[in-house]
């Protein structure tokens, strides 16, 4: 049984707010969600800054808030994207029976008790014999951790809290494929409702790194910008500067429904989700594919379920893809190889077709980015704007495609019909959503 799923409902946390039209609007506008570090102090370390979701409180979004007290930072991100989604699409518990509603995320890591964890491993080094007494670990561990803090590191954790929050019983999955992982999520739940194992799926990711650890790692891999004295302008995709990604936080969910389900209870489609692909890289876990192959195949196969002939242009001479949300996340090797990917994908029509990052101006999202991004691809169409790439200065001829450079482009004239998001996640997993206008 195969079936048109649309998007009735969306939400997100980001760190340039926390509502869809307003973040849209300063997107549009450019503005940089990215400074220092506050959650922790980040003064010695070589990348101090981030974008950080700030003024967030829960109680804004849910009307009950103590189920969820010990609930992480990421997963409250979660719960308060999944009720805009939710509210948005006009779901009724009472109406929907709960076994036919499920979720797919793209969750997990939440932020690390890290002070008391480096005091337990630390006091418990034996530095003579170089050993660790376990005993006292445990011991200390006992007395300074917290089991709801480390039980919120377990990849289901958000999912439940959900499932508690909205009383959904259907089909229920995580994954964590790092920077892939929400937009794999998305597309995983789009065949959940193809195949007829639910009517309606929250489908999304949440996350947040801005840790010691979380940071410290991705300092190490030299992957992450040093521009200290430059925070907003720091992370440049595409740019011949680039020097690294910035690291930041949030949630995106979406409410993905059976066409024939919203039809029936009256929903009001935002856009019809018309294709998914997936790839691995079976290359190296540090590194991109050199060739884009991995990104090649994703792109191809969700052009492919939608439908579409990537090298046909339409009637007019324009691309049959009119705004790729690109993953372009400001490292050297990432921006050059998804350009290449993207010319292998539409050939002669690659340098018509508008490309653009939000990550220049909302971080690296991680888990979160592929349904944050999403939502920006569906803003496209209903509003006919284009986001920019901010910071995007210096020519790279590596990098030579239609990047939308530092103002956003009106596109109303001609209207947004159809958009790709990509999502490339550190290790090869690979995973491209096709959107498009709803049209009955």
């Amino acid at each position: 049984m195969t079936r048109g799923v649309v998007i009735t409902g969306m939400g997100w946390i980001t760190p340039l707010g926390n509502e869809v039209g307003a973040v849209w609007s300063r997107l549009l506008r450019g503005e940089s969600g990215i400074g220092r570090v506050s959650l922790y102090d980040a003064s010695t370390f070589t990348t101090n800054f981030a974008a950080e979701v700030r003024e967030f409180r829960l109680e804004d979004w849910l009307p009950d808030t103590a189920p969820h007290r010990h609930a992480a930072r990421s997963t409250r991100f979660a719960l308060a994207a999944a009720a805009q989604a939710w509210r948005q699409a006009g779901l009724d518990r009472a109406r929907v029976p709960a076994r036919r509603v499920g979720a797919y995320l793209g969750s997990g890591e939440g932020s690390l008790d890290f002070d008391n964890f480096v005091e337990c491993s630390t006091g418990a080094w034996r530095p003579a014999g170089r050993t660790v007494d376990t005993g006292a670990w445990a011991a200390a561990a006992t007395a300074r951790l917290s089991a709801h803090t480390e039980i919120g590191q377990e990849p289901n954790l958000c999912l439940s809290h959900l499932a508690r929050e909205f009383g959904f019983r259907g089909p229920s999955s995580n994954c964590m494929t790092a920077c892939a992982a929400s937009t794999q999520a998305i597309g995983e739940a789009f065949e959940v409702i193809r195949h007829g194992d639910a009517d309606v799926m929250l489908a999304g990711g949440s996350h947040s790194m801005i840790h010691p650890l979380g940071m410290s790692g991705f300092i190490r891999l030299t992957a992450m910008s040093a521009r200290r004295d430059d925070p907003a302008g720091a992370a440049r995709p595409f740019d011949r500067t680039r020097d690294g990604f910035v690291m930041g936080e949030g949630a995106g969910v979406l409410v993905l429904e059976s066409l024939d389900h919203a039809r029936a209870r009256g929903a009001a489609p935002l856009a019809e989700l018309a294709g998914y692909g997936s790839s691995a890289d079976a290359f190296r876990i540090t590194d991109i594919e050199p060739e884009g192959r991995g990104a090649v195949a994703a792109m191809s196969r969700a052009l492919r379920q939608a439908g579409i002939s990537p090298r046909e242009p339409e009637g007019d001479g324009r691309p049959p893809v009119h705004y790729i949300s690109a993953h372009g996340t400001g490292t050297q090797e990432n921006d050059a190889i998804e350009s290449l990917a993207v010319k292998q994908v539409f050939g002669p029509l690659a340098g018509r077709v508008p490309f653009s990052s939000v990550k220049s101006m909302l971080g690296h999202l991680i888990q979160a980015a592929g349904a944050v991004e999403l939502i920006t691809c569906v803003e496209a169409i209903r509003t006919g704007w284009l986001p920019p790439t901010m910071n995007l200065h210096h020519p790279d001829p590596k990098c030579d495609l239609d990047y939308i450079p530092n103002a956003a482009r009106d596109e109303r004239a001609r209207g947004v019909r159809v958009c790709l998001s990509n999502s490339f996640g550190f290790g090869g997993q690979n995973n491209t959503v096709c959107v498009r206008r709803f049209e009955e």
